[in-house]
């Protein structure tokens, strides 16, 4: 006899669970959320916000973003590779969205870029500090209150083990408590929403081919390990390749004053272990080409290189480039943060009086960088006549001491794995629908192909929250039918 009964069990209770059960709970469904840990919020209670096309906050800052150009963008930058109605379904719900999140109390700053080159699709979640992050850990809080306010049942520390089935359709979730007692709760419909495997290093390495603190520094949050892609599996849906959504590390210094990595990000010379430029580098602002040029060099690293007239530049009349995270183009406190990296033995940032010394500390070939730099600062004077970047990015390398920070793949965590449909069904290998199971968030996430689509942010937490709004929707449809 099973511990709970519920028409809808929802597994995790991040962003897309809480979503999927306040969704199927507004729609009418009986349900339970259980959730591994102690607390609830998963990966974006360090997050900022969700995308939204065509909201209302667009339309005041006369922002010139539709359905039509959003679907159009999102479909070229991925060459097809992705479910075109399960983008547009998304899309056309994001506005709506945060309407829904607004009735629940969450409030938002207005719509925003995360970099210059990227749309206003970023919908910044307002809290009494200010923008930054964590900001959307009070939509987090409201989703919850909400759940609670509808009479969704919450389990706290009981983590999902295996979807039941019962002649090829969900009958319940089996689970464990915090002390490993065996919790069964039959249902009519499950949803996935265990937000993928970034904090597993075997199930990243198996999936991806990266190693985790070696190759690949993508965020851990503690619990996504890629329980429920597993559970989905076993139930009979078809695997999908695991990606990891990935926005590039550099490595060491996020612990540092953000002066040390705004410095280091902007659009200067950019060298592989070679000692030679693989791109142009004012890309290096979309974090993702720079995550995805990394991974295709020696020991997938690159070096972000500035000398101390750039540095005293960006004090004197702040840097060029800023993001919604690294906002402040103050960076007049970059020399103590290269101290503080220096006192606490920092093993991503690098400090010397030569570019053959700085060559060395970072093991690329000295001849190499000599001439690299050599050739730069006559570009500087003229044309980039390889990589063809604009003049007011092209800064000479003439004055010591020199500085480099080593630059990772790293990424938020693994997407994909789960293969659904329009509806947020899992689907088997044939590509129709397990009856009464589904999956959102990240363990769904096959939108980006090989690439994060970083150019619409907001993305993640977006595809979260309405894929879960959608897995909710279907779930309570299909259990009203089961009970007619």
């Amino acid at each position: 006899m099973a511990d709970y009964e519920a028409q809808v069990v929802v597994i995790a209770g991040g962003p897309s669970g809480l979503a999927a059960a306040v969704q199927a709970a507004e729609d009418g469904a009986d349900v339970i959320l259980i959730e591994k840990n102690a607390a609830i919020g998963g990966a974006a209670n360090m997050g900022m916000g969700p995308l939204a096309i065509g909201s209302k906050y667009q339309q005041r800052q006369m922002i010139d973003i539709t359905v039509e150009k959003a679907l159009n963008m999102f479909m070229e930058y991925t060459h097809y590779n992705v479910d075109g109605r399960l983008v547009k379904r998304y899309f056309e719900q994001s506005a709506e969205t945060i309407e829904w999140l607004e009735d629940m109390g969450v409030e938002f700053e207005g719509a925003y870029k995360y970099f210059t080159k990227s749309e206003a699709t970023w919908h910044i979640v307002k809290t009494d500090q200010g923008i930054g992050p964590r900001a959307a850990s009070f939509m987090n809080k409201a989703l919850y209150a909400r759940a609670q306010e509808l009479g969704v049942k919450v389990l706290l520390e009981t983590a999902g083990k295996k979807i039941l089935m019962e002649d090829g359709r969900v009958c319940g979730v089996l689970a464990a408590d915090k002390d490993g007692k065996e919790v069964e709760i039959a249902c009519k419909a499950a949803i996935i929403c265990t937000g993928g495997g970034g904090a597993n290093p075997e199930f990243i390495k198996e999936q991806t081919g990266y190693t985790f603190g070696v190759d690949m520094f993508n965020f851990a949050i503690p619990g996504n390990v890629g329980d429920g892609i597993k559970m989905a599996w076993e139930a009979g849906a078809a695997k999908v390749p695991v990606r990891i959504e990935q926005a590039a590390n550099f490595e060491g210094i996020d612990e540092l004053p953000q002066s040390v990595p705004n410095v280091l990000m902007q659009p200067n010379l950019l060298v592989n272990k070679f000692g030679k430029r693989v791109m142009d580098e004012e890309q290096m602002q979309n974090t993702t080409y720079l995550s995805n040029a990394a991974s295709h060099q020696k020991d997938r690293v690159l070096f972000s290189i500035v000398d101390t007239s750039i540095v005293k530049d960006y004090i004197r009349n702040g840097v060029d480039e800023i993001s919604m995270v690294r906002f402040d183009p103050d960076v007049s406190d970059f020399f103590e943060g290269v101290e503080m990296a220096e006192k606490t033995g920092n093993k991503g940032l690098f400090k010397a009086d030569s570019i053959e010394e700085l060559a060395e500390k970072c093991g690329i070939d000295v001849d190499a960088l000599v001439e690299t730099v050599d050739d730069y600062n006559d570009y500087c004077d003229g044309y980039d006549e390889e990589f063809f970047k604009r003049k007011k990015y092209l800064r000479p390398l003439t004055k010591a001491p020199y500085y480099a920070a080593a630059v990772r793949p790293g990424g938020y965590g693994t997407v994909g794995g789960i293969r659904i449909n329009e509806n947020c069904e899992c689907c088997g290998d044939d590509f129709m629908p397990i009856p009464g199971l589904y999956a959102a968030g990240a363990d769904a996430c096959n939108l980006y192909d090989d690439s994060y689509m970083f150019l619409l942010p907001g993305n993640s937490m977006g595809w979260a929250v309405n894929s879960g709004r959608i897995a909710g929707m279907e779930a309570a449809e299909y259990v009203d039918g089961e009970d007619d």
